[in-house]
């Protein structure tokens, strides 16, 4: 049971990117009592919560990436997406995907943003 992220990388500010989280050995309907979502971790801060899916699939964001992320899985329940445009230097962080709230983790993806 684990979770794979992936889609990281080096990145201009005001480019896209896409990351991707696959849950190897369970589908998201196992941890159906929670939700899905992508956090981020930057260098010298705590982990944070930037976006959450429901089972229901309502969306929430963090205010700093509000109308610039986009959180969505596909129809397997077997991988999470965040699509991330207008991206800003202090996006810069190691993003990871989890359950909210957290039960497990995965190795993160690196996504840095150049100004």
């Amino acid at each position: 049971v684990q979770l794979v992220e992936s889609g990281g990388g080096l990145v201009q500010a005001g480019g896209s990117m896409r990351l991707s989280c696959v849950a190897s050995g369970f589908t998201f309907d196992d941890y159906a009592d929670y939700a899905m979502g992508w956090y981020r971790q930057a260098p010298g801060k705590t982990r944070e919560l930037v976006a959450k899916l429901t089972n229901s699939g309502g969306t929430t964001y963090a205010d700093s990436v509000k109308g610039r992320f986009t959180i969505s899985r596909d129809n397997a329940k077997t991988t999470l997406y965040l699509q991330m445009n207008s991206l800003k230097p202090e996006d810069t962080a190691v993003y990871y995907c989890s359950t909210v709230p957290a039960v497990l983790w995965g190795q993160g993806t690196q996504v840095t943003v150049s100004s």
